[in-house]
């Protein structure tokens, strides 16, 4: 009965694990639609600007003057990025709640085993 404590408790602490990673996944995603959902609000400001509208972009305490387009094309590469990052974390995110998944019916399989093998033992 010993033996099958300690594989329960490895078989739990291996879920925990997995849930704990998923955790972890789960905020880097929600920070990845914030920084998305800034960026988005930047190009809309951008699409409403003049041609000839002065843009800056501040590096450290510093103010620098940058060209419109250039500006709406780093704007556009983070999108971009960003983007490809939520996929690959929502893949991560699927792939860890299938293990979740394959993890948590193992255990309940476990735990049904035995109890059918203390009730056949005390039988």
């Amino acid at each position: 009965m010993a033996d099958a404590q300690k594989q329960m408790q490895a078989m739990t602490e291996e879920f925990q694990a997995l849930q704990t990673e998923l955790d972890g996944l789960v905020e880097a995603r929600q920070k990845l639609e914030s920084q998305e959902q800034e960026n988005l609000g930047v190009q809309k400001e951008f699409d409403s600007l003049d041609d000839d509208a002065n843009i800056f972009k501040q590096i450290g305490p510093v103010l620098l003057k940058q060209d419109k387009k250039e500006a709406i094309m780093a704007v556009k590469g983070r999108l971009e990025f960003i983007e490809k990052e939520i996929k690959r974390i929502e893949g991560q995110i699927e792939e860890n709640q299938n293990k979740s998944d394959e993890k948590r019916a193992q255990i309940v399989q476990f735990q049904t085993q035995v109890q059918q093998q203390a009730a056949a033992a005390s039988a």
